[in-house]
């Protein structure tokens, strides 16, 4: 058997890679499926970050959202903000009055009442409502209410000096003296002192 050179066999394959690679080549793309047109990608402009939205994040004022169903008409803050009361439109409603912890709507509670403002919680997201400010004076209390003792509670000394007792009663100058039930009439003897 004859053998052929080898440069010639090195061309042979050579020749014959070459021609595989271009006949896979043509075939792929005789055979290829049409490429659909593709829309582009409308590119929206990023909008700028507000300074105010990163206030909170290290501590400056904490945005509350506002609720704005809600129409604080007037407030009774007490010191303890235990039993204090918010006045409350609800949705157009006539005001009604909710103590803290006092659901408003389904859902809805009073968190917290503070003399100018009351907090709401609505699914755990806390709303603020801030009293009008042409509210007439009346709508607010001016001073803070002292806390009120608990029931059966004796009342505190502070209290008891604090509320002046009543003012005697004047008596009449020309009324008569008072008749005794037993003897049938005649001046009601005077205690000596």
């Amino acid at each position: 058997m004859k053998r052929l050179p080898v440069p010639v066999t090195v061309a042979t394959f050579g020749a014959i890679a070459a021609l595989s690679a271009s006949m896979a080549y043509w075939g792929m793309q005789l055979f290829k499926e049409q490429q659909r047109p593709i829309a582009a990608v409308v590119q929206q402009a990023a909008p700028e970050p507000s300074i105010e939205a990163a206030k909170g994040l290290f501590g400056g004022d904490v945005a509350v959202a506002v609720a704005s169903n809600y129409q604080l008409k007037g407030v009774v803050a007490a010191i303890n903000g235990r039993h204090s009361v918010a006045i409350i439109s609800a949705d157009g409603q006539p005001p009604k009055a909710y103590p803290v912890n006092a659901e408003v709507a389904p859902g809805v509670k009073v968190q917290e009442v503070a003399p100018r403002y009351v907090v709401l919680t609505e699914g755990g997201m806390p709303k603020r409502i801030e009293l009008p400010a042409d509210a007439p004076p009346g709508s607010s209390t001016a001073a803070m209410l002292p806390p009120l003792p608990s029931p059966g509670a004796p009342t505190p000394p502070a209290l008891q000096a604090a509320t002046p007792p009543p003012p005697p009663m004047p008596v009449p100058q020309n009324m008569p003296p008072p008749q005794t039930p037993m003897t049938g009439g005649g001046p009601v003897p005077q205690p000596r002192q």
